[in-house]
C-alpha cells in the first residue's frame, strides 16, 4: 500500500524545494515570522535523503559527485563575491559527502591499499574543512552548511540495509545535528522523518533532477535581488 500510494521522489524533492524557499524567504527577507524557517527544517534531510539515493543508483559516480561539486562551486563564488562571507553552501555540504560515500564503497570492494590510500585523504579533508578550519577562520565566517552532522547525514542514509534502518539513522543524525546547533527550530528536522516514511522508493513519471540544478541558484538570486530592492 504504501509503495503505490506513498510519495515518490519527485514528490519529495518538490516537498523540500518549496520548504527551501520557505526558509530563505525568512532568513533574508522575513526573519520575524519564525514559522517560516520551522517549515525549511524539512529541506536538508529530505534532500540528504536523495542525495544518498542518487550515490546509490547513478551509473556514472564521477559525473554525479562533479555536477553536485561544480554547482555548488559556482554558487559559492556568486555568494562570496556578494556577502563577502565565506560560509559555504549546501551544496558544498553535499559533495563532500558524495565524495566520502563514494571513497568508502570503493575500499569496500576493492580493498586495495590505493583505495585505502583515497580514503584517508576523503576523511581527512572532510575533518579539515568541517572542524578543523571552522575554528581557524571563524573571524573570516568560513563554516560547512550543516557542519560534519551535515556531511554524515547523507553517508548513514546510504548505509542503512532498509528502509527503516534509513529513517533510524536519520533521526540519530539529525538529533546529534540539532544539538549541535545548541537545540532551537533546528529539532523541527525531525519532523522530516514521518514525511520521508512514505518514500515509495519510485522516480515519479518525469525527470525533475535539472529543475534542481537550476531551482537552486535561481531561488537564491531573486531572494538577494528582492533584500537589495527592500
Amino acid at each position: 500500500m504504501v509503495k503505490k500510494f506513498g510519495l515518490t521522489n519527485n514528490q519529495l524533492k518538490i516537498i523540500a524545494m518549496v520548504s527551501m524557499l520557505f526558509d530563505h524567504v525568512g532568513k533574508e527577507l522575513l526573519p520575524q515570522y519564525t514559522v517560516l524557517q520551522i517549515i525549511g527544517r524539512l529541506a536538508f534531510p529530505i534532500f540528504a535523503y536523495m542525495i544518498a539515493e542518487g550515490c546509490f543508483y547513478t551509473k556514472n559516480k564521477i559525473k554525479y559527485f562533479l555536477t553536485i561539486f561544480i554547482l555548488g562551486t559556482g554558487c559559492q563564488i556568486v555568494y562570496t563575491v556578494a556577502e563577502h562571507s565565506f560560509y559555504q553552501n549546501v551544496l558544498i555540504t553535499f559533495s563532500l559527502s558524495i565524495a566520502l560515500i563514494f571513497s568508502l564503497e570503493n575500499f569496500r570492494i576493492k580493498r586495495e591499499k590505493i583505495s585505502g590510500i583515497i580514503l584517508f585523504f576523503i576523511v581527512l579533508i572532510v575533518s579539515i574543512l568541517t572542524i578543523v578550519l571552522p575554528l581557524s577562520l571563524e573571524e573570516y565566517g568560513f563554516q560547512i552548511d550543516y557542519g560534519i552532522y551535515g556531511v554524515l547525514l547523507p553517508v548513514a542514509v546510504f548505509y542503512g540495509k532498509e528502509k527503516r534502518q534509513k529513517l533510524f539513522y536519520s533521526t540519530g543524525v539529525l538529533a546529534l545535528l540539532a544539538h549541535s546547533f545548541g537545540g532551537g527550530i533546528q529539532w523541527f528536522s525531525l519532523i522530516s522523518v514521518p514525511v520521508l516514511a512514505l518514500y515509495n522508493q519510485k522516480r515519479g513519471k518525469y525527470n525533475i533532477k535539472p529543475l534542481f540544478y537550476i531551482f537552486y541558484p535561481a531561488h537564491l538570486i531573486v531572494i538577494y535581488l528582492i533584500s537589495l530592492v527592500l
